[in-house]
C-alpha cells in the first residue's frame, strides 16, 4: 500500500513539474505581449513556438515574431500577386492599386528579411555603441515594412473600390500589419532591457 502512495506521489510531483514547465514559455509569451498593440493576436501568433523561445529570453521571443511576420509577409505578397493572374477583369483603377501593393509588399518582405538577420548579429554585440546601431537598424526597418503594409490598406480605400478585392486584401494585409506592429513592439522591448545590462 504504502509503495503504490509512494509511486503515485512521485508521478504527481514529476507531472507537476512537467507542466509548470511546459507553463514558464506561455508565461512569459503572456506577459511579454501585453506590451503589444493587439496583445490577444500576439499571445495566439507565438504560443505555437513556445518551446522554440526560452523562458525570459527577449531575444528569442523579438527574434521569433519578425520570422513569423517576415513569413506571413511572403504569403500575403504571393497571394496578391496571384490575384492578379487569376482575375484579368479588374477595374483600371483596382488594378493599380493592387500593382502598388505587390511593389510595397515586396519592400515589406525585404526590410523584414534584413531585421531578422540584424537582429540576429545584434544579440552577438558586445559593445553597447555596436548593439544600439544594430538595434536602430532593426527598428527603422521594421518601422519602414508597417508603413508598406498600411500603405498598400489605403491603396484600397474609398468606395469606388469597395468589393471582394479590397475584403480579401484588406483583411490579409491588415493581419500582417498587426503582426509586424507586434514584433516592432517586441524588437524595442529586446532593445530597451539588453541596452541597460551592456556596458
Amino acid at each position: 500500500m504504502e509503495l503504490k502512495i509512494t509511486i503515485f506521489l512521485v508521478l504527481l510531483l514529476t507531472t507537476t513539474i512537467l507542466q509548470s514547465s511546459s507553463a514558464s514559455p506561455n508565461r512569459f509569451i503572456e506577459s511579454s505581449c501585453q506590451t503589444t498593440r493587439y496583445p490577444l493576436l500576439c499571445v495566439h501568433t507565438l504560443s505555437a513556438y513556445a518551446t522554440k523561445i526560452r523562458h525570459n529570453n527577449d531575444q528569442d521571443l523579438a527574434q521569433t515574431a519578425l520570422t513569423i511576420s517576415l513569413a506571413r509577409a511572403k504569403s500575403v505578397s504571393i497571394f496578391v500577386a496571384k490575384l492578379t493572374k487569376e482575375s484579368p477583369r479588374f477595374k483600371r483603377r483596382e488594378y493599380l492599386a493592387i500593382k502598388d501593393c505587390i511593389e510595397v509588399l515586396g519592400n515589406s518582405v525585404d526590410r523584414l528579411a534584413q531585421s531578422v538577420e540584424e537582429l540576429g548579429r545584434a544579440g552577438h554585440a558586445v559593445a553597447s555603441e555596436d548593439f544600439m546601431w544594430k538595434m536602430s537598424n532593426v527598428q527603422t526597418w521594421v518601422s519602414a515594412a508597417l508603413t508598406d503594409e498600411t500603405t498598400c490598406v489605403d491603396g484600397f480605400a474609398g468606395r469606388a473600390m469597395e468589393g471582394k478585392v479590397k475584403k480579401l486584401i484588406r483583411f490579409k494585409v491588415v493581419h500582417v500589419a498587426q503582426v509586424t506592429s507586434n514584433a516592432l513592439a517586441l524588437v524595442n522591448q529586446f532593445a530597451e532591457k539588453r541596452s541597460v545590462k551592456i556596458p
